[in-house]
């Protein structure tokens, strides 16, 4: 069964013998490749809706796996039970993942590893994880056809980080590969593209953005 270039990295971070909740699971590719590519890995693919459940359930019997990935429909982190240790989400946007964490924060404080893939607002998934205990063990980037999108893990522990550190990575910081460069020039691209079209009486944002280009220009350069 094929898997994109983003679900197989993210499946690649997940440690042997973990027990994972795949929150907004979808078609269950991610599950059916943890479980046949990890060593001991068991998988619970969730999601709010009963339709990418019925198919997950399709592929995950197609491939004979019945009993080793279990389905459950709920919201979020309402089907988080007490053995799990790892939770995936990945796919959404940045503050989506935010309240569903915020949403049972007694059970985000529960957790031992976040593997996050947000499509943005990666800084603050960051700071709110990072405010609330845990610490950036990992930051990867993946180019999947024309996007490229960032992967972080996060693990219960606390460490402070600078305004840098939190905008563009303290790990992705430590490897400026070709990805790197590529995925802040757009970065880069992009903001100066809005700073142009920003109407003048939003000084605020026109004065962010500014501070944002220059700290892009620094690290390209």
């Amino acid at each position: 069964m094929k898997i994109n270039n983003r679900l197989k990295q993210i499946g690649d971070l997940v440690e042997a013998n973990s027990f994972c909740l795949d929150v907004g699971c979808d078609h269950a590719l991610l599950d059916i490749y943890l479980v046949k590519k990890k060593k001991n890995i068991k998988a619970i693919a969730s999601d709010i809706k009963e339709g990418p459940l019925k198919n997950a359930l399709e592929n995950i019997k197609r491939e004979k796996l019945e009993d080793k990935i279990e389905l459950r429909l709920g919201n979020g982190l309402d089907t988080y039970s007490d053995d799990i240790n790892t939770v995936i989400i990945s796919g959404m946007g940045g503050r989506n993942i935010i309240g569903i964490l915020k949403n049972n924060l007694k059970t985000t404080k529960k957790i031992d590893t976040f593997i996050i893939s947000p499509n943005n607002y990666q800084e603050d998934v960051k700071r709110f994880l990072t405010k609330n205990s845990f610490y950036i063990e990992n930051e990867v980037l993946v180019k999947d056809s024309k996007y490229i999108y960032q992967i972080l893990v996060f693990k219960k522990g606390k460490k402070k980080y600078s305004k840098k550190e939190y905008f563009i990575g303290p790990k992705l910081l430590e490897n400026k590969n070709k990805l790197f460069k590529e995925y802040y020039t757009r970065e880069l691209k992009s903001r100066e593209i809005l700073l142009e079209l920003l109407p003048k009486n939003f000084r605020l944002k026109k004065y962010k953005i500014k501070k944002e280009i220059k700290l892009l220009k620094e690290i390209l350069n």
